[in-house]
C-alpha cells in the first residue's frame, strides 16, 4: 500500500511539471533604437523606409542562420548592416556630440564561452562592431577606448575611415536643434541563437545627441547594454544608458532566468516594466533564450525591431 501511494504521488508530481520547451533550430531579433515616438510625426514614407531598413538586416541574419552560420558571425553581420544605414544612430547615421564630433561605441558577446569585446569613443572606424569583435578574439581585453581602440582596430585590418564619413545633414541639423535642448539617444543591436545552440549579442551606437565630456553609455558595458550566456539568453538593450548601467539590465535578465527560473518573458518584463518603471530609464530590449524564444520588451511607445525563427515567425515593427 505504501509503495502504491508513493507511486501515485510521484506520477502526480511528474504530471504537474511544465512541458519541456520546444527547441527551435535558430532564432534572431534586432533593434534600431527605442523611445517615446509619436506615430503622427512619421509619414507613410518614413515608416516604409525604416521597415525596409529593418527587413534588409533581418533577411541577412535569417538567411545566414538558416545556412548554419554561427551566432557570433550573424550578430556582427546584422549590426554592420544597421551601422551602414544612415537611418539609425550607429555607424554612418551616428549623432554628433556637443562639439560637433562623432563618438561611437559597440560591443559583442559570445554566449558559448562568455568572451566579450567592446570599443568606446571611436570616430574613425567604419564598423565599430567589427572592432569590438577583434578586441574579443584578438586581445586579452574586453573594452578599448578612443585612440587606443582605433590603433588596435587598424592593426587588425578593420576598415578605417576619415571622420567625414559619419557626417549626415540630418544628424547635423539635429545637433543644431538640440543645442538648446536635452539630447536624444539611440542604438542598434542583434541577438541570435544558431543551429549549434550557441547564443550571441551585439550592440552599436552613435551615442547621445549633443553629449559632452566623453560620456559613454550602456552599449559597451558588458552586462548593461549587451550580454549573452548559452545557459540563459542573449540580450541587446537600447534606451537611456545611465539607467541601464545602474540596473545592469542585460545581465539582470539573464540572472533572473538562471537563479529564479523565470521565463525569458517574465525576466524581461520584471526588469524593463518593473524595476525601470519608476525611473527615467526609458527604452527596451531584444532577447532570445537558449530554446529560441524571442522577447521584444519596451517601456516606451516605440522600438524599431525585427524578429524571425526557424518555425516561421517573422516580422518588423516600430510602434508599440
Amino acid at each position: 500500500m505504501k509503495f502504491l501511494f508513493l507511486f501515485i504521488v510521484v506520477m502526480g508530481c511528474l504530471a504537474c511539471q511544465s512541458p519541456k520547451p520546444v527547441q527551435k533550430d535558430w532564432a534572431i531579433a534586432l533593434h534600431g533604437g527605442a523611445g517615446n515616438m509619436d506615430s503622427t510625426k512619421f509619414s507613410a514614407a518614413d515608416v516604409q523606409r525604416y521597415q525596409d531598413g529593418l527587413n534588409a538586416a533581418l533577411q541577412l541574419g535569417k538567411q545566414a542562420l538558416a545556412a548554419g552560420q554561427s551566432a557570433v558571425d550573424v550578430v556582427e553581420l546584422v549590426v554592420k548592416e544597421l551601422e551602414d544605414n544612415p537611418l539609425f544612430n550607429a555607424g554612418k547615421g551616428s549623432v554628433f556630440t556637443n562639439n560637433g564630433r562623432n563618438e561611437l561605441d559597440a560591443a559583442i558577446m559570445d554566449g558559448h564561452n562568455l568572451n566579450a569585446g567592446a570599443v568606446a569613443g571611436v570616430g574613425d572606424i567604419r564598423n565599430p562592431v567589427s572592432a569590438a569583435r577583434q578586441v574579443m578574439e584578438q586581445s586579452p581585453h574586453v573594452l578599448l577606448i578612443g585612440k587606443g581602440a582605433s590603433l588596435f582596430a587598424a592593426q587588425q585590418g578593420v576598415e578605417m575611415v576619415d571622420s567625414s564619413y559619419f557626417f549626415t545633414e540630418k544628424r547635423w541639423q539635429l545637433l543644431q536643434r538640440a543645442l538648446q535642448k536635452a539630447g536624444k539617444n539611440g542604438t542598434v543591436g542583434c541577438v541570435a541563437l544558431d543551429q549549434s545552440g550557441n547564443l550571441a549579442a551585439a550592440t552599436s551606437t552613435g551615442g547621445m545627441n549633443n553629449k559632452r565630456y566623453g560620456r559613454v553609455g550602456d552599449v559597451p558595458v558588458i552586462g548593461a547594454g549587451t550580454y549573452a550566456n548559452n545557459q540563459t539568453c542573449a540580450v541587446s538593450a537600447t534606451g537611456h544608458g545611465e539607467y541601464f548601467i545602474r540596473y545592469t539590465v542585460a545581465h539582470d535578465i539573464s540572472a533572473l532566468i538562471e537563479y529564479k527560473r523565470l521565463s525569458l518573458e517574465e525576466a524581461a518584463q520584471t526588469v524593463i516594466n518593473g524595476k525601470l518603471s519608476n525611473t527615467a530609464g526609458n527604452g527596451g530590449v531584444i532577447a532570445v533564450d537558449k530554446y529560441g524564444n524571442i522577447v521584444l520588451e519596451m517601456n516606451a511607445s516605440g522600438m524599431f525591431r525585427g524578429w524571425a525563427d526557424s518555425e516561421g515567425a517573422e516580422g518588423v515593427a516600430i510602434f508599440r
